[in-house]
Order: C-alpha cells, then structure tokens, then sequence
C-alpha cells in the first residue's frame, strides 16, 4: 500500500518560469511547475528522441485518450513523426492557442518520460469549463506512485492556469494504476460522457473540481 498523497501544489511556479497573476494568459507565457522529482514544461523540439520510446511503443498506445481526436491514435514510428507531432503540438500553441503540450521530464532519470496536454473545454455537455488532461507516459512510469505524484503537482496549477472550475482526465477500466492514483490525488470516476465533436459519446472520465 502506498504513502498518503502529499498535499496538492497550489499554484507555486519554480525553475525560473513566469509567475501567472490572474491576467497573463498561459498561451502569452507558459510557465513551468516543478519539485524534487518532475519538471513539467512546454514541449521543445529536441524532446524528440526521448519521446521516441514512448509513442513508438505499442504497449504504452492503450493508455493514451484519443478521444475528439478526428481518429488519430498518437502511435510514431519514426523519429521524423514525434517531430512532427511535435511541430504541430507548437503550431497549436503559439498560433492557434487551442492547447499546450507539456513535456514530463524526470530530473531522477534525466530525461522525458511523457508528456502531458491540458486545455479548458467549452461545450454543451457536462465537461464545460473543465480543462480536459492528457497524460502519456512511457509504460516504465505507467505506475500508480508516478501518476499520483504528477497529478499532485500539476492538477490545482493547471485549473489556476486555464480558469478551470474543475479538470477531468481518462483511465479506462484496464488502466489500474491510473485509476488507483487518481483515486489518490482525489478525483473521483464519472458516468457522464463527454460529447464529442462529431456526437460520439466517450467514456471513463475522472474529474476533480476545484476549491
């Protein structure tokens, strides 16, 4: 049985980054969210070979939410498509500000274990103004004390961030670990689906609303 959760980061942005006040917006200046163990920060082109072994593994593709996706399933091959995913990943945050893809770097193995996306949904289901979290990790760090320990760090800065009054991830049934460290890190499962672009129904949401 694992530790007690330790207290949820509350909005403290380390490493240097830009300290958000209420008025900058995360799309203006992306701050970075760090503690002993991880580094969150935005993506950067040479995070590439790292990440690598991650979407090129087909173990770790079950765990990844595609949903809304328009059916892509973030599997790369090659180093050329991570950098790619990369490219386009940047083109959505300076340009089109629709999300922000942050890296996961673990400062234990120097390097990138995954990476996290995070962005605030406006729709008309029960997932409005809720920011919608990714998280990709290598199966190496698929494991419940690394995604509480991330979750812990990043969940209440994120809603601050993107002016969320809650956030919600996915873990599907056969995603154990996920759903024990999320359970953890207090979210709580959810029936309602979210409603995609095209009305397809998705499932297996976990949320978290905020104080």
């Amino acid at each position: 049985m694992r530790e007690p959760a330790r207290a949820h980061n509350t909005g403290s942005f380390g490493c240097n980054a830009a300290f958000y006040n209420g008025t900058m917006s995360v799309y203006d200046s992306c701050p970075e969210l760090c503690d002993d163990t991880y580094r969150i920060r935005l993506i950067d082109p040479r995070d590439a070979e790292d990440l690598l072994a991650v979407y090129s593994d087909k173990l770790a593709l079950p765990f990844f939410n595609s949903d809304n996706c328009h059916g892509a399933n973030f599997y790369c091959r090659t180093l050329h498509d991570v950098q790619e995913s990369i490219k386009y990943w940047l083109i959505e945050y300076h340009e089109n500000r629709g999300f922000v893809r942050f890296a996961v770097e673990s400062l234990e193995a120097g390097g990138v274990i995954g990476t996290l996306e995070m962005f605030r949904r406006e729709a008309d289901d029960y997932y409005d103004d809720c920011g919608i979290l990714r998280i990709d990790l290598g199966v190496a760090y698929e494991r419940e004390d690394v995604i509480c320990d991330i979750l812990n760090l990043v969940s209440v800065p994120f809603m601050t961030l993107f002016g969320c009054a809650k956030i919600a991830t996915k873990a599907p049934i056969y995603a154990v670990e996920r759903r024990a460290a999320l359970a953890d890190a207090g979210y709580a499962a959810k029936r309602q689906p979210l409603i995609g672009h095209d009305g397809t129904h998705y499932y297996d949401y976990w949320q978290m609303l905020r104080d």
